[in-house]
């Protein structure tokens, strides 16, 4: 049986019973332990499996972390990512800019930058730009606020983001898979990154080490829908290769 066989096969148990033990799999698939343990290693890091002792489950995609929390995690990364994301910004471009604990740090990249037009639902990344009075564009769009994510969402949010076409749309998702795409946790985020993309020429997503490969509640884009992925120096071959094959421009 092919690894790709095996890991289909492993990925049917465990929707049918939520766990599945290495020592069930040594039997049931006929191979070594040791096969098997490269198995549930590939699989983890694609982010469809989640290694538990004596066996895998599946990932937990239940919680997301406060934004304050999430705004503390990996912040050289995410540092790393916003320098890399603005050099691709060309002069005299216009730009969406979700709101988020990456494109909040990607922000205080951007103000380096004038000429330029950001359109934003972030008061965070709308304040970070007004202070720096560098010449950029900035509209904050309207909506209804919400209590975790210091920005602007809802039906009215969306409908302003459609007013607009601009040239590219810098977005940071929960997670991104290879195969079933990008992710928000929350809805109301995922509209309104959905009709950013849907709006844009360009869809550029910036994404840690610990967001690639892996699910979230809410599906906003097609794995199609992404030009760049913009991804930090800790990432793995094996993570990234996907991404490629599936006609992802990867910069790291």
């Amino acid at each position: 049986m092919w690894s790709k066989d095996r890991h289909q096969r492993i990925l049917s148990m465990l929707e049918v019973s939520g766990r599945v033990s290495a020592n069930d799999l040594v039997s049931i698939l006929g191979v070594s332990r040791e096969t098997v343990r490269r198995d549930l290693v590939d699989l983890e890091l694609a982010g469809l499996v989640q290694r538990v002792h004596g066996g895998v489950v599946l990932p937990d995609t239940s919680v997301e972390a406060p934004f304050e929390k999430r705004r503390q995690s990996q912040t050289r990364a995410k540092r790393d990512i916003a320098r890399k994301a603005v050099s691709l910004i060309k002069p005299g471009a216009s730009l969406f800019v979700d709101a988020g604990s990456t494109t909040s740090i990607f922000a205080q990249e951007l103000v380096k930058l004038s000429g330029i037009m950001v359109v934003t639902n972030s008061i965070e990344i709308a304040t970070t730009v007004q202070a720096a009075n560098t010449g950029i564009n900035l509209v904050l769009l309207g909506g209804r606020l919400v209590n975790d994510v210091p920005g602007t969402y809802g039906e009215l949010t969306v409908s302003e983001i459609r007013r607009f076409q601009v040239d590219m749309a810098f977005i940071a998702p929960v997670g991104l898979h290879a195969e079933k795409g990008a992710f928000s946790y929350e809805l109301l985020e995922a509209d309104v990154a959905g009709a950013m993309i849907e709006n844009a020429a360009e869809t550029v997503l910036l994404v840690d080490h610990t967001k690639q490969a892996t699910l979230s509640r809410v599906r906003f884009c097609e794995i199609g829908q992404i030009g760049t992925l913009v991804a930090d120096n800790s990432s793995s071959p094996a993570q990234l290769e996907p991404f490629r094959r599936a006609g992802i421009k990867v910069v790291i």
